[in-house]
């Protein structure tokens, strides 16, 4: 239990806030959408592999926002340590056109059951390869974040599992810039780039949701999130030599989800 207390106050602790550079655009409150299927097949004992696909509604389900197909492989070394590693395909709805991108993760998973629940830290670092057309001094092509997840879960009933969780996502490479605000003219001077270096936490998200066994082969996650996001996003021409504007966009996020799993 102290292992796991200690784990997740360094992972809360981790995150470190970008300076308050810029603007706050405060952007109206959304309301979304999740579907998934998945088929997690038990290769031998311990070792697992999964394969998904989930569809992601926004705009209050006027606008799909993203299809995505998922394959993983995880490995539960004892009843404390898990791990993994994963890819995900994701086609998802941009500002004027669909846009594929790749995603490589890794994560672990620290665990400790006491009575009948059960305390879960869990640390994955993803890699996100953007293909469509993007203004490098706005945007990394190659992203990296790690999220961090802090999770309870109830397991004293026989069918259903009840669990809630907070999660903070760190993005670890965004573009940093420096530059001075003219209050006479209005506009960004002395603007430098100064590379991908800049780390923030950019979604704090809390969760409440049941597990339900239908049977040994089937069963359901049925969830709700709520995400808090504060993304920066920076404006500069494309030969990265003037600032237009840098804003910190700042919105709330709910979300509804149901998950069919089909395990053998």
């Amino acid at each position: 239990m102290k292992r796991i207390l200690y784990l997740a106050a360094l992972a809360l602790a981790f995150p470190l806030l970008a300076s308050a550079q810029g603007t706050v655009n405060d952007l109206e409150t959304d309301f979304g959408t999740r579907s998934s299927v998945d088929i997690d097949y038990r290769i031998a004992k311990g070792f697992h592999v999964d394969l998904g696909y989930e569809l992601r509604t926004e705009d209050y389900l006027t606008k799909i926002d993203r299809h995505q197909v998922s394959l993983g492989l995880s490995y539960k070394f004892n009843d404390w340590l898990k791990g993994g590693v994963g890819y995900t395909y994701i086609y998802r709805q941009g500002s004027s056109a669909w846009e594929p991108r790749h995603r490589a993760d890794a994560h672990v998973t620290f665990g400790y059951r006491f009575g009948n629940w059960r305390l879960s830290l869990k640390e994955q670092l993803r890699f996100t390869h953007k293909t469509q057309d993007l203004n490098p001094y706005q945007e990394v092509r190659n992203a990296l974040a790690l999220k961090s997840r802090l999770k309870l879960q109830y397991k004293g009933w026989e069918k259903i599992e009840p669990y809630g969780y907070v999660e903070l996502r760190n993005t670890l490479n965004d573009p940093a810039c420096s530059a001075t605000w003219s209050t006479s003219s209005k506009a960004y001077t002395d603007y430098t780039f100064l590379g991908y270096n800049a780390i923030y936490v950019n979604r704090v998200r809390g969760a409440l949701g049941v597990e339900w066994s239908l049977s040994k082969h089937h069963g359901l996650d049925i969830y709700a999130l709520m995400d808090y996001c504060y993304d920066k996003d920076i404006d500069t021409n494309k030969a990265g030599t003037k600032l237009k504007s840098l804003t910190w966009d700042r919105t709330f996020m709910p979300t509804v989800g149901i998950g069919y799993i089909f395990s053998f």
